[in-house]
């Protein structure tokens, strides 16, 4: 079987699949790729499952050595997003650092196999359920491959600019143009985002009294706000459960936004 020797790790490489969906009533994240077109197109490239296992590298340093020919392609931060390549046995494969963005996908046809952990491959970073974080020496094995490669792709670009927002469950525990004053605003992405949540630094949401909620099931993209009133935005490796009220819902399509956004990058919102 082909494997993947990792010469360098980089500050943060991890391995995601689809994630572990239906399992946040037993107090399991989701994890997942934080962007998931990315990675399903990296997928699409080396004519994997869209579902396959790829490694998630953040902000580049990553090198490793194939043992085995295989295909494989790079999406996400800095990419172009419409080739694979094919690297000889022996051959090397390196992620820089991306001129722009954050998170890149590498994806090698027959996915990243590692052993699953309660149905998925991926790596969550809040509670370290998964594969652990991937370490230099590593050796990854690789699947046999699925398909037959797709070396040009044209993608349908997703959508950018403002994050949409759809008005969250906790309305009341806010002013009335609460939602009109998130769409004026403009906030920076601070420097303690990661998986777990995009936290911004901007206006303060007003909360009307100081009340704390019961904790509660948390979705994928909730909206936030804490005592400071700085807004913080649910990734992939969020908690299944918070105590924050939410005043919004970043929409699914515009989440892989978070995903790129670097610190001091600037975010602002729109009502849909």
């Amino acid at each position: 079987m082909t494997s993947l020797e990792v010469l360098a790790a980089g500050a943060l490489t991890t391995v995601q699949d689809r994630g572990r969906v239906g399992l946040a009533h037993l107090g399991v994240p989701r994890a997942g790729p934080l962007d998931r077109p990315a990675a399903e197109l990296a997928n699409r490239l080396v004519g994997n499952d869209t579902d396959a296992a790829v490694l998630e590298v953040t902000l580049g340093g990553f090198a490793a050595r194939l043992s085995g020919g295989a295909w494989v392609a790079l999406t996400g931060a800095g990419r172009p997003h419409s080739r694979a390549e094919w690297v000889p046995a022996g051959g090397t494969v390196e992620v820089p650092a991306p001129p722009t963005g954050v998170r890149t996908y590498l994806a090698v046809a027959g996915g990243i196999a590692v052993e699953p952990v309660l149905g998925s491959r991926s790596t969550d970073t809040l509670a370290w359920v998964g594969p652990p974080r991937v370490a230099d020496g590593a050796v990854l094995p690789v699947g046999l491959p699925a398909g037959e490669p797709r070396p040009l792709d044209t993608p349908r670009l997703p959508r950018t600019g403002p994050l949409r927002l759809h008005p969250g469950p906790h309305r009341g525990y806010f002013p009335d143009r609460v939602l009109d004053e998130l769409g004026a605003a403009t906030y920076a992405v601070r420097a303690e985002s990661n998986r777990v949540g995009l936290r911004l630094d901007g206006p303060v949401v007003a909360r009307r009294g100081s009340a704390e909620l019961p904790s509660e099931g948390m979705v994928l993209g909730a909206v936030q706000v804490p005592p400071d009133g700085q807004p913080v935005v649910l990734l992939a490796d969020h908690p299944p459960t918070g105590g924050y009220p939410v005043v919004a819902v970043v929409d699914p399509g515009d989440l892989w936004q978070c995903a790129q956004l670097r610190p001091g990058e600037t975010v602002t919102f729109t009502l849909t």
